[in-house]
């Protein structure tokens, strides 16, 4: 049995953004790392450079992650012929004739973002995996979790044992270390469905993000539209959208030939980059609010999806999980000679953060939902007056700090 016992100082369960994150940076930290998937990944998968291969998961990421993942070794090794600069944001309410416009030289900055493949991140991050040599155990499945304060063992079908100090759980939102030891998750249904779909455009998008708020529930192409629409920049003139729109709404809307949706996401975005051509056929998921109700239990924690979902309005969902990663790793390596890794004090301090953290992305995401989902007139009124009012350099000066900071 001791031959099948396979002992290291973390073990990493999910090898998504988040999960591979982490096994680069706890074994940039130090640490003895094993990653354990049941599906197979390489570093090795092609990307294409036509058009109708852009991936349709699509990330922004914020330029602390980005020094972040610069810092791994993993930001060079990405394509920069497709990653998308986000050098200014507009955002528009019900009823305003002038957008909310943020920039990144309000801040003195260059940019507020970047937009990112899913999968040419992904394979950057499997790149840097292999580079430092982290063990991975992938296309097996767990089949078994022991866990206590001091220890966490592993089993996978295959009869492997994989024995830890620290086990991280990066397995997504349906996570299963997380059901096996029992973690509760809090759970709200957003009644939005999420819509990505690429596209190029007639004009230049200029690098900048262009958000709408309405619920007038009216079909764009009869001179409203419903929802919350983001177009993030992607290189040349090319955008990525992020529909959330009412479940009943998005049904409709996925039903659409591509010439009759690519028509709606035009009128919804008043045509600000005239006529779009879509470059990707548009996929649909429902929006659910999901959070764990305790971030670590004994020698485990929970990170990335597993921990916390939110809604993406904000494009907040991967930072948020790699700030779960950062500030473990911080944690970690604060601790004194002989503190082990899973001590207790340092856990808690990881949760006592992260909680701050993710209360305070919860705060916004949460109150721009309701706000926005209401149709009372006076909130109405107020909201878009709160658009107009923000537009002031003091109060647009703050909010770009925090997007570059986040």
């Amino acid at each position: 049995m001791s031959d099948n016992i396979l002992k290291a100082d973390v073990t990493i369960v999910g090898a998504g953004l988040v999960g591979l994150s982490a096994a680069v940076a706890m074994r940039k930290a130090g640490h003895e790392v094993v990653l354990v998937d049941q599906q197979m990944h390489t570093a090795d998968s092609p990307l294409t450079d036509s058009d109708i291969d852009w991936d349709q998961r699509i990330y922004a990421i914020s330029p602390k992650n980005v020094q972040w993942l610069s810092s791994l070794g993993v930001w060079q090794l990405l394509d920069t012929s497709r990653i998308g600069e986000m050098q200014a944001m507009e955002i528009w309410g019900d009823a305003t004739a002038t957008p909310l416009s943020l920039l990144a030289e309000d801040d003195n900055a260059d940019d507020l973002g970047f937009i990112i493949e899913e999968r040419a991140l992904r394979k950057a991050l499997m790149q840097q995996v292999q580079a430092y040599g982290v063990r991975t155990l992938f296309g097996n499945e767990c089949i078994a979790l022991n866990v206590t304060p001091r220890l966490a063992i592993l089993q996978l079908d295959n009869q492997q044992l994989v024995e830890s100090a620290l086990l991280i759980a990066a397995d997504g939102v349906n996570s299963w270390v997380r059901q096996q030891l029992g973690i509760a998750v809090e759970q709200k249904r957003y009644q939005q469905t999420a819509i990505v779909a690429n596209f190029t455009t007639e004009k230049p998008h200029g690098n900048i993000a262009r958000q709408w708020f309405r619920q007038d529930g009216v079909s764009p192409s009869a001179g409203g539209h419903c929802g919350i629409l983001a177009w993030l920049p992607l290189p040349g003139n090319k955008i990525s959208i992020v529909w959330s729109a009412p479940s009943q709404y998005a049904e409709y809307l996925m039903q659409l030939e591509a010439s009759a949706f690519s028509y709606e996401v035009m009128q919804a975005g008043n045509a600000a980059l005239g006529q779009l051509t879509m470059i990707s056929a548009p996929a649909a998921f429902p929006l659910v609010l999901k959070k764990a109700e305790v971030l670590v239990k004994h020698s485990v924690v929970l990170a990335g999806d597993a921990a916390h979902r939110i809604h993406p309005m904000a494009g907040q969902g991967v930072n948020l999980g790699f700030r779960d990663i950062v500030d473990l790793t911080k944690i970690l390596s604060s601790r004194h000679l002989y503190q082990p890794i899973n001590d207790c004090s340092l856990l808690k301090g990881y949760t006592r953060i992260r909680k701050a953290d993710l209360s305070n992305m919860l705060m916004l995401t949460n109150g721009l939902y309701h706000l926005f989902d209401s149709q009372n007139p006076a909130v109405q009124k107020v909201r878009n007056w709160g658009l107009s009012a923000t537009n002031q350099q003091i109060i647009k000066k703050k909010l770009v700090r925090e997007a570059i900071t986040l």
